[in-house]
């Protein structure tokens, strides 16, 4: 069983989203302020919901740094009541998997939540794999959904990675951001394609020998 921890302020909304998820079968902790979720960053959770405005002195910002630390690759979906482009920039600087503005479906929430679960766990839960991709001096687990370089494991985020898998499902092609925002983040997202060059700035630093071309007033292309 899944346990996702939410961070959210607003009572009714906070009950919806547990009924809801609970329902679906997580085993679901809820967390009213920053304060508290603080103290639990380090729990076994495999999926945090961060409202970004929260009561007091800790922010959503502060929470997914402090769970960054520990736990890099650990699922981030970020809520947010401003529908700010720096709201989402911010937020996926910082890591975060997704990104949605309040009011939101319930529903799409937990169809999110399910998806990113499935990247981040179901497709990794082979033992052994013989589906290795090498890229440079990368190697890319398609089974384990990680990637190694000089035998470290690298630590991507979900988003990342299934940018990387995208492009390297498409060697040579020319992407547009359009494409890569309905590929990536799903043909629901509706927001700033600024995300998609954010995704790639974070992709590069983390994989600087990535040869990944930058088609200006376009998209981008990977070359092999």
């Amino acid at each position: 069983m899944y346990k996702i921890a939410i961070v959210e302020d607003e009572k009714n909304l906070a009950a919806l989203v547990v009924k809801y998820l609970s329902t679906e079968g997580y085993d679901v902790k809820l967390y009213s302020n920053g304060e508290e979720a603080y103290k639990d960053t380090e729990e076994p959770y495999h999926l945090w919901i961060l409202d970004i405005m929260l009561p007091g002195i800790v922010s959503g910002y502060d929470l997914i740094k402090k769970i960054r630390e520990t736990k890099p690759t650990m699922p981030v979906i970020f809520t947010s009541a401003r529908d700010q482009d720096i709201d989402k920039i911010m937020g996926l600087e910082l890591g975060s998997d997704d990104y949605l503005a309040k009011p939101y479906s319930i529903r799409e929430l937990v169809l999110r939540v399910k998806n990113l679960l499935a990247r981040a766990y179901e497709f990794g839960s082979t033992k052994t794999s013989k589906n290795e991709l090498l890229i440079g001096n990368y190697v890319l687990d398609k089974d384990r959904r990680n990637v190694t370089f000089g035998g470290e494991a690298l630590s991507l985020t979900s988003k990342e990675y299934d940018l990387l898998i995208y492009l390297v499902d498409h060697p040579g092609k020319a992407f547009s951001r359009d494409q890569i925002l309905n590929a990536v983040w799903g043909e629901d997202y509706f927001g700033s394609d600024r995300v998609v060059d954010d995704l790639l700035r974070r992709l590069r630093s983390k994989m600087p020998e990535l040869q990944i071309e930058t088609i200006y007033g376009y998209g981008y292309r990977l070359i092999l």
